[in-house]
């Protein structure tokens, strides 16, 4: 049985994640230390685990093959660095890091040191999302023109954030507001869609609407970026949306299709049976969440795909360069 530490438990997500480790029989959570000690016990308490008060401690224990990071973004380089120095497997929650620089330098170390990597991207798994992907590699769309992507939610609307999570609205320490929150995953999509090939140049709006956590985080935003064949796609996200019923929508010279209201539609001129007037009844199945897949192949070398660092790495990137357009309200060069 392989054996785990969490490593910084402040992330939203940490509570999802400690019950799925929870509900694994392949594997155990030995320590959990985070900066604030008192997060650090109640995580122990619920995962049958030993809280640390240094951090050190897990990276030394030759136990312990796997950590899963669920720090404050701007903790992210000094944990992920060690663990490499340490040649522990790791599971990081998105975004990897603040901008290219810290970015980059993780990409590289973890790289270099060989270990299995994952972070949270996890709507690669979702049915409409893998039948986009095979559509577009199948070339259905003809040359494709338009991309939009959609992710929002109430979360500033509903103030999901407060007390445990606030730090998650200050965008010195996330290093984005809801724009990249959200934002990110979607850019994981698109760039996924499109086998990681870089935007050219892009551009963004970012804003507050209610300003739930004051004017310095962002709550809305809406980007433009542009490639070298001259594809456009723009991406929206925020946490001031009563509901998101249309997610994405691709356009091409020879097709298009649309997820909208949980309803997929599909027209291809090169696929006689796509007429795109009824939803499609029959979708790829649902894949595991991303934490799901780490944990597979941390647990027992399953050959799940994974989100490689250097994706990871290139979302962070092109996130700074959108946040610094909509700063200069010019374009930023890719």
């Amino acid at each position: 049985m392989k054996t785990l530490a969490l490593v910084g438990c402040a992330h939203i997500h940490t509570p999802g994640f400690v019950k799925t480790m929870n509900a694994r029989t392949d594997l155990r959570v030995k320590s959990v230390w985070d900066h604030d000690a008192e997060r650090a016990k109640m995580n122990a308490d619920k995962l049958g685990a030993t809280a640390v008060s240094d951090v050190n401690t897990i990276w030394q224990d030759d136990e312990i093959t796997g950590v899963v990071i669920c720090s404050e973004t701007n903790h992210h380089e000094a944990l992920v660095l060690a663990a490499c120095d340490a040649k522990k497997d790791m599971f990081v929650e998105k975004p990897l890091g603040l901008g290219a620089a810290d970015s980059l330098k993780m990409a590289k170390a973890i790289q270099e040191a060989g270990v299995i990597f994952q972070t949270g991207y996890f709507m690669r798994g979702f049915p409409d999302m893998l039948f986009a992907k095979e559509a577009i590699a199948e070339g259905l769309f003809g040359k494709i023109t338009r991309i939009r992507l959609s992710n929002c939610h109430s979360g500033s609307l509903n103030d999901w954030f407060t007390p445990e999570w606030l730090w998650m609205t200050d965008p010195q320490v996330a290093g984005v507001g809801a724009f990249g929150d959200l934002g990110t995953h979607v850019l994981d999509i698109l760039l996924w869609w499109l086998n990681d090939k870089m935007p050219v140049k892009g551009t963004a709006v970012i804003d507050t609407a209610v300003a739930q956590y004051g004017q310095d985080c962002d709550e809305y935003g809406e980007c433009i970026l542009q490639f070298d064949d001259g594809l456009l796609a723009t991406i929206t996200a925020g946490w001031v949306d009563v509901a998101d019923p249309i997610k994405w929508e691709i356009r091409g010279t020879q097709g298009h299709a649309y997820f909208a209201n949980n309803q997929l539609y599909f027209k291809s001129n090169l696929v006689e049976s796509a007429k795109g007037d009824e939803p499609l009844a029959e979708l790829p199945s649902k894949q595991p969440h991303a934490f799901d897949l780490f944990l597979d192949n941390f647990a027992d070398a399953k050959k799940h795909d994974l989100v490689s660092a250097h994706a990871a790495a290139l979302r962070s990137i092109v996130f700074e360069k959108l946040y610094e357009s909509a700063k200069d309200t010019q374009w930023a060069l890719f």
